[in-house]
């Protein structure tokens, strides 16, 4: 995507050069793009076509500046060459003067803060061509700035990518065709252009190709801990003002067994300047190429030749047929009057497909925890919270009779959620029993209803039954109730002292999976990345988007 004519911004330009500091005073780094394009005046519409810059200004010494910064942006340079307005979107704390912007900020967080945003559109009388040079600086008592400065240009590349027709709904192992068309709708040409992908889990590439850059995990065993997958392809081609060019090969996608919720996002920049990625990227070992072959003139043209800030990535969601047996872990303990035990209690993922709620980053499931008779909590993990045993809130979290234990955003295929418990046996009462329920976040923890199997949701928690065993029984541990992989929903349990626990099987192996396509819908997809707060591993996603969107040229 883009919000610029040029394509050519991808890196986050920082100032190289500012004064010596004291060796005790701060060092902040202002950012923003490196170059920018301007439609030329006065636009296809007949109006000037605005470009968005942002300026930001990073935090790398871990606390908190809590101190008034001032920031200035040299204006003087754009006259006659780009008009310069603040966005719908900007704060207060700045203002506009004829040759200068200035704004006040009374701390920098820990992990930097927008500065400010401005609009950028060609001057009436601005010439094709010209460049000139946009300065922001900083400071602060007791803090040093390093200065940023983007290039502003009339004219350049603007790369303009087709939207895909795919197909929103799919079945495990399914195949679908990804044509990838593009055009340069700007007054120069881009002199070779790069390809990113990014996929969710569900989704698979299924061609691999020399010219091609894949992300490689470093958790194998948990890929749904990232939950975006990108692949990144260069083309050395230059691609002239007003041509069509389509990819010559194949680009197939392939619904994983696993696939339920998921989307893909595409997209296409001038080589070198895509997008930073923190992910570990890989060439492929393949005697195969992807190229680009100019389209006939004679083929239909872009649906979007406009410089708009989308105009050259796209995002599709897709449903799959699918479900998620979600399974509670029966857990069983021994111990005596006095002693302590410790118990993880929790549930699996039997799958066959793994849930992302990526849109909303709302969690997944919740498992709801009575506690039995006799026993008292005396240690809960920070992922859980006491309430009444009619569910009203408490304030203190030890010692309640209930708790509500909460996912992430995603639970992976064949995944575990095992949460640590600590608890005092006060009284022992034979066969004293509570109960371990997955479900939704609700009252009364309802199942989703992509969840095939409502009996296994529910698990019984005993506390010296007659059948408890005598032999400590461990399973894949948490620490600090993260979730972990393993290979049975049962819920392991330890004692310590003399007590022992024994982890007894659930409710049963469900049914299969029922097959019931997904709740479909523009609003109700839970995976899909757009306008909406994204997250994949927290909120990075949608800040991307943003930056890609508004701070690239």
């Amino acid at each position: 995507m883009r919000t610029s004519l040029l394509a050519a911004v991808g890196l986050m330009a920082v100032g190289l050069t500012a004064a010596p500091a004291h060796a005790a005073d701060p060092v902040f780094t202002l950012s923003g793009p490196a170059e920018i394009g301007l439609r030329p005046h006065p636009g296809q519409s007949g109006e000037p076509q605005k470009t968005t810059v942002d300026f930001r200004v990073a935090n790398e010494t871990g606390t908190v500046f809590d101190r008034q910064s001032t920031y200035t942006i040299d204006l003087s340079a754009l006259k006659g060459v780009a008009d310069v307005a603040f966005t719908r979107e900007q704060h207060n704390g700045c203002t506009l003067a004829a040759a200068k912007v200035t704004c006040k900020a009374w701390s920098i967080w820990t992990h930097g803060s927008q500065v400010v945003s401005l609009d950028l559109a060609a001057a009436k009388d601005s010439k094709v061509g010209a460049v000139v040079d946009l300065t922001m600086t900083g400071s602060a008592e007791g803090a040093t700035f390093k200065p940023i400065t983007t290039k502003v240009k009339v004219g350049g590349p603007d790369l303009v990518l087709e939207e895909a027709p795919l197909k929103p709904e799919m079945v495990p192992g399914q195949t679908q065709a990804l044509p990838i068309v593009l055009s340069n709708a700007g007054t120069e040409s881009a002199r070779g252009v790069a390809l990113e992908l990014d996929t969710t889990h569900g989704i698979d590439l299924v061609e691999k190709y020399d010219n091609c850059s894949y992300s490689v995990s470093d958790t194998p065993g948990q890929p749904w801990n990232t939950g975006w997958g990108t692949t990144i392809c260069t083309f050395a081609d230059e691609i002239k003002p007003g041509t069509v060019y389509e990819t010559a090969e194949p680009l197939t996608l392939k619904a994983a067994p696993h696939a339920f919720f998921d989307a893909i996002t595409y997209a296409v920049y001038e080589n070198g300047d895509q997008p930073k990625t923190t992910e570990k990227l890989a060439p492929s070992a393949t005697t195969k190429k992807l190229t680009l072959k100019e389209r006939p003139a004679r083929a239909a043209a872009l649906r979007s030749a406009d410089l708009d800030p989308w105009n050259n990535y796209h995002e599709f969601a897709f449903s799959v047929k699918n479900s998620a047996d979600l399974v509670a872990g029966a857990v069983s303990l021994k111990g005596k009057a006095g002693e302590t035990v410790k118990a993880e209690l929790g549930f699996q993922n039997n799958g066959p497909a793994w849930v992302a709620y990526l849109r909303s980053g709302e969690a997944v499931a919740r498992t709801d925890i009575v506690i039995p008779a006799g026993v008292k909590v005396t240690k809960a993990p920070e992922q859980c919270r006491g309430f009444e045993a009619n569910g009203e809130p408490r304030e203190q979290n030890l010692g309640a009779p209930r708790y509500h234990c909460s996912t992430t955003h995603v639970i992976g295929e064949k995944q575990k959620f095992a949460y640590p418990f600590e608890l005092k046996i006060e009284k022992v009462i034979e066969g004293a029993t509570g109960s371990i329920s997955v479900g939704q976040w609700a009252d009364d923890t309802p199942v989703q209803d992509w969840d095939p199997n409502k009996a296994n949701n529910r698990a019984a928690f005993v506390i010296n039954g007659k059948d408890a065993g005598t032999t400590p029984t461990t399973g894949p541990s948490t620490g600090t109730g993260t979730p972990t992989q393993g290979a049975s929903a049962t819920a392991a349990a330890t004692t310590s002292a003399s007590a022992s626990a024994s982890a007894v099987p659930g409710a049963g192996k469900g049914p299969k999976a029922n097959g019931g396509l997904a709740s479909t819908g523009s609003t109700a997809l839970p995976v899909a990345i757009g306008g909406a707060a994204l997250v994949a591993a927290g909120g990075a996603l949608y800040v991307a988007v943003r930056r890609r969107a508004a701070a690239r040229a």
